[in-house]
């Protein structure tokens, strides 16, 4: 008889989730250095998606944030530019650097006590 494969994943090690902690921790300074360097967020959301996959759930929906802010924080800013012309986009430019703080600082606050990001399917904060 052969023996079956376990179902159930094993269980992370300390320093697997304190790689996974700071690989999140430096994914959000990537982003709020982006705000200066615009190319560290395309950085950070490649380190975040080779992350997502083996970290522990509490650890995952920061990655799930991460990668969700990338995309919608890439769509308001094409927005923002395609404004421009008309003038508004200038407003919604800013908005989406005040947008990108908020997150990154909240996501950080949640990683620094070690709890999920509550809400990381959201468009907003």
């Amino acid at each position: 008889m052969e023996p079956t494969p376990s179902t159930a994943a094993p269980a992370a090690s300390a320093q697997q989730i304190a790689k996974a902690e700071s690989m999140a921790k430096l994914v959000y300074v990537l982003y709020l250095a982006s705000l200066v360097v615009g190319v560290t967020s395309l950085i950070g959301v490649v380190i975040a998606y080779v992350y997502q996959g083996d970290a522990p759930e509490g650890l995952r929906t920061h990655f799930r944030l991460q990668i969700r802010t990338f995309w919608i924080g890439l769509l308001y800013a094409f927005l923002g530019v395609l404004l421009s012309l008309a003038g508004v986009g200038l407003v919604l430019l800013a908005f989406v650097a005040v947008w990108l703080i908020v997150r990154c600082v909240k996501g950080l606050r949640y990683l620094d006590r070690r709890e999920p990001y509550p809400v990381a399917g959201t468009w907003l904060w």
